[in-house]
């Protein structure tokens, strides 16, 4: 099988598939002001990630993971997480914000999904509705037990944040003590739109990092098909704490994925600009060949790394439109 490499020898197993562009949150972070839809949704269709989870399967990428937006507002998922299984992909995971996630997770998981990772900010009530818009937090909590009930491998992912550090540390570590669970906080990112909030919230990964150092907890080797998350342990605690911190120096060295948008373009970074486009050659199955080629030659044009701590955000407008 051959395999995805770039010049600067980092192979890529993992695919990260945007499949919509919408949510149905308002998370402070990243739509403020909620979804506004501007451009007719012409996403991806199932035969078209069909054939585009084909092509970068016979590229050697074993781990896929649908996003958005929030990807349960599509109502064919079931399909795209069956037709992703189909494909032959071993790590079938999903990015999402819980809505759904009691009513539609054993759907999923018969589907095929392995991988569950749920956004979810923090464990206080008052918090949580802040930052997302919604009063939601013990439905998504109920998906969450139900997902693990059901097996699937579980993360959250949250956003450090000024306003929630500190004691959102202590309440999610009280949360993992006995639920084989990771929660990996991602340091906020800087985008086209999101200036004044980010000056007024972000606060260096450090800051998580310190924190654990100073309780006993450990860095875990990390996985060959892993996120960027570096993960801690500590013995007299059955989850983990992970820390994505893209400010950090070497961030970018041990990149693993690549990204596809809902609308069919390659992203081979996501603080670059532009990208491949793809969907052209995602109408028909005798395209296989030229697609599987397209995708081999974009990664030439893959950087070392981007240039966030220079304050270049490529043209990443807000993170749900390229599936951050």
């Amino acid at each position: 099988m051959r395999h995805l490499e770039d010049g600067f020898g980092r192979r890529f197993p993992y695919l990260r598939l945007s499949i919509t562009e919408a949510c149905n949150f308002r998370c402070t972070y990243c739509l403020p002001n909620g979804y506004r839809k501007r451009a007719p949704h012409d996403f991806l269709s199932v035969d078209e990630i069909a054939r585009v989870v084909r092509a970068f399967r016979s590229l050697g990428v074993h781990k896929v993971r649908l996003t958005g937006g929030e990807p349960s507002v599509r109502g064919d998922l079931i399909d795209i997480i069956a037709a992703v299984a189909d494909a032959g992909v071993e790590k079938i995971a999903l990015t999402t914000n819980g809505w759904t996630l009691a009513r539609r997770v054993e759907a999923w998981a018969e589907a095929g999904l392995t991988h569950l990772n749920v956004s979810i900010d923090s464990l206080d009530q008052e918090s949580f509705t802040a930052i997302t818009g919604h009063d939601r937090l013990a439905e998504v909590l109920d998906g969450i037990e139900r997902a693990m009930e059901r097996g699937l491998h579980t993360k959250f992912n949250a956003v450090l944040l000024r306003d929630t550090q500190g004691k959102c540390f202590e309440e999610f570590a009280d949360f993992i003590r006995f639920r084989p669970v990771s929660v990996r906080f991602i340091e906020l990112m800087r985008t086209g739109d999101n200036a004044d909030y980010f000056q007024a919230q972000h606060v260096r990964g450090s800051t998580l990092s310190d924190w654990l150092g100073a309780r006993g907890w450990s860095a875990v080797a990390r996985a060959a098909d892993a996120g960027p998350a570096i993960e801690y342990e500590h013995p007299d605690y059955l989850g983990r704490f992970g820390l994505i911190a893209p400010y950090a120096s070497g961030f970018c060295d041990t990149c693993n994925r690549l990204r596809v948008t809902a609308r069919g373009k390659l992203r081979l970074c996501l603080f670059g600009e532009g990208g491949v486009d793809l969907r052209d050659l995602l109408q028909e199955d005798r395209q296989a060949t030229a697609l599987v080629e397209r995708i081999s030659g974009a990664l030439s044009g893959k950087a070392r790394g981007h240039d966030l701590a220079k304050g270049q955000y490529g043209d990443t407008r807000q993170l749900a439109e390229v599936g951050g």
